[in-house]
């Protein structure tokens, strides 16, 4: 299953940051899911779990409980869970991980206008396959960083509602990140 076709046939990625919440998302109709909760012993089910449910999973590394910010945690995280893929804000864990094959996303936060400008010097170096924007709820610097970087970008943060979504869509968007369920099923 590829990346840019899930994008394109359900831009809406089903982020998870309470396991308890997993079912909903599985039987969410996203085909691809941000795993925002979870520790070294829970991954390899979890995102088995989510495999057999014909689904992506990409794994927000800084968020793992249990795992160093070192290579080893990659090469463990590869070969004990093997997600689709994992989310960083740690511009050299992108790098150690395209070793391991896995498809990068590098989560940028927007507070200003020099976070605007560090983000996409630090995208165009690194190259992630997505970027994750925070907020992105704000489609003018949307617009800006998917035709400065020409990466895909996902928007997360602050989106509450279908305007929201089509908003940033038409922004450059190629999808939406959000934990707020009733969002899965537009």
């Amino acid at each position: 299953m590829d990346f840019t076709a899930s994008m394109q046939r359900n831009p809406i990625v089903a982020s998870v940051n309470d396991l308890g919440r997993l079912d909903a998302a599985l039987q969410s109709p996203c085909e691809i899911i941000f795993l925002l909760k979870g520790d070294i012993f829970s991954i390899p089910d979890v995102v088995g779990r989510i495999h057999q449910a014909d689904k992506r999973v990409y794994v927000h590394f800084d968020l793992m409980e249990g795992f160093s910010r070192e290579q080893v945690a990659l090469r463990y995280l590869k070969e004990k869970a093997n997600p689709d893929g994992i989310i960083t804000t740690r511009v050299n864990l992108i790098k150690f991980a395209k070793e391991f094959e896995f498809s990068t996303i590098q989560r940028v936060f927007m507070l200003d206008s020099l976070s605007v400008e560090t983000a996409i010097k630090s995208v165009k170096s690194t190259r992630p396959h997505a970027i994750e924007l925070l907020p992105g709820i704000i489609p003018r610097v949307v617009k800006r960083v998917s035709q400065e970087t020409q990466i895909p970008l996902i928007a997360g943060g602050l989106i509450e509602s279908k305007e929201d979504i089509l908003a940033t869509l038409q922004a450059g968007a190629v999808g939406i990140s959000t934990t707020k369920e009733e969002l899965w099923y537009l």
